[in-house]
């Protein structure tokens, strides 16, 4: 996979942007307290299938872990790839 800016976290719009291929895929959510909800996952219909919404998810995850909160995965998405990556169960609240 090509080397990809990092994921920011858009507080204005309540989401986690990647760009990518000149679109940008985001997870809207929402911080209540020490936990946020990770609510949907969006990628262009013209990048899917390259791998960009898991390489967002997975960076969201370890800002997650940066900063210390719990996360509650209400996106099909998010909830998907948790089930193939166990290592970031323990963010789970």
């Amino acid at each position: 996979m090509a080397a990809m800016p990092n994921v920011r976290d858009n507080t204005a719009l309540y989401r986690f942007e990647l760009d990518a291929g000149g679109a940008i895929a985001f997870v809207n959510y929402k911080i209540d307290g020490r936990t946020i909800a990770l609510l949907h996952t969006e990628t262009p219909v013209a990048l899917r299938g390259r791998g960009i919404a898991s390489r967002l998810v997975h960076d969201v995850l370890e800002d997650v872990r940066a900063r210390g909160l719990k996360m509650v995965p209400r996106c099909a998405f998010v909830r998907a790839y948790l089930a193939k990556h166990p290592e970031f169960h323990d963010l789970v609240a």
